[in-house]
């Protein structure tokens, strides 16, 4: 297979492979098992998610990429490596050329990072593009029009919220603070309230499944198992959607801050363009139940869902490589 073009969403808690012409080729979490004696690689992707919290000694399992970043340097060369290997196949002869998408808000150090780990996994060349950016091409949004369109991508480790105009980012706002912080508040908040200690793959489940932003009159209920702080013994509860909504309301709010603050940096202009056509949501956590009405509530800004939010980035980046000489300006932006 001759695919000499990827684009890459490297994220915190999944990653997706894009081939121009052929859409989305791969969708993995971002983790990687390793066997500490050998210091091998034992899985990467689905596999290697499914031994979170369940492995013995010997094996660790690893989420190489914190915040949007490289947390851990080899690991995340491995990953990429698989990723690459699995979607060209290991015997190729032409190695590829591959853009990655990185938070808007990345010192030059960890983008030289993500650089060096793709071309140390086997790429020819490595370009980087703001996830902003990106995802709003995934969107469909015209990012060279003169008009302002404005993105939220919250994603596993990191919400970015972005103003674009003529291919460029405006005014941009970035915090550490996504799905995974909605996740650990839905363990703290069951510890707390019920006593009983859950994983991080339980609390995920419980955000997919029954998780709102706003409370709502029909709640959704689920059963969740845990291990109880008082007795050390297995138990099992149920939760409503109300509750989960109380419990991720502070990493909701701090969501809300950031848009608010792009909004107030934002050209009155460009204000305007964006109170006429709204805000577009992208990523993982847009998927989240109410979540665009409690952002709409908020800021007085009418606010939707982008079709396929999940993977906005990473048909951004397929856009972007097929038509390099078109999006050069947006993406060689300065650091």
């Amino acid at each position: 297979m001759l695919a000499r073009k990827l684009g890459i969403d490297l994220g915190t808690c999944n990653s997706v492979v894009f081939v121009p012409k052929k859409g989305v080729v791969l969708q993995e979490p971002s983790v990687v098992a390793v066997t500490l004696t050998e210091n091998r690689v034992l899985a990467v992707g689905a596999e290697a998610k499914e031994m979170i919290g369940r492995t013995p000694e010997t094996i660790k399992v690893y989420r190489p990429m914190r915040d949007g970043v490289i947390a851990d340097y080899k690991i995340t060369q491995a990953m990429l490596k698989y990723f690459i290997d699995k979607v060209l196949g290991r015997w190729r002869i032409l190695k590829p050329e591959v853009m990655i998408g990185v938070p808007a808000g990345i010192t030059s150090t960890e983008k030289r990072a993500v650089i060096e780990a793709g071309l140390a996994a086997g790429a020819r060349a490595v370009f980087v593009a703001k996830e902003p950016i990106l995802a709003a091409i995934g969107a469909g949004i015209p990012i060279n029009s003169c008009s302002g369109h404005m993105v939220i991508d919250i994603g596993g480790g990191t919400t970015e919220a972005a103003v674009i105009s003529l291919g460029g980012i405006v005014t941009s706002g970035s915090i550490r603070t996504a799905g995974d912080e909605m996740d650990k508040a839905i363990s703290e908040y069951i510890k707390r309230e019920h006593n009983l200690a859950i994983g991080d793959q339980t609390a995920e489940e419980v955000k997919i499944k029954i998780g709102t932003a706003m409370p709502e009159k029909e709640e959704k209920t689920m059963e969740i198992r845990g291990r109880d702080l008082i007795s050390g013994l297995p138990r099992t509860i149920r939760i409503s959607s109300n509750s989960i909504a109380k419990a991720i309301s502070e990493p909701l709010a701090e969501i809300i801050q950031i848009v608010k603050q792009v909004l107030r940096d934002t050209p009155p202009e460009l204000a305007a363009d964006v109170m006429d056509k709204g805000m577009v949501m992208t990523g993982g956590g847009s998927q989240l139940r109410n979540v665009d009405l409690l952002i709409s509530q908020n800021t007085g800004v009418p606010c939707f869902v982008a079709q396929d939010s999940i993977l906005c980035v990473a048909k951004g980046t397929g856009v972007i490589m097929e038509n390099l000489d078109i999006y050069k300006k947006s993406i060689m932006s300065k650091k």
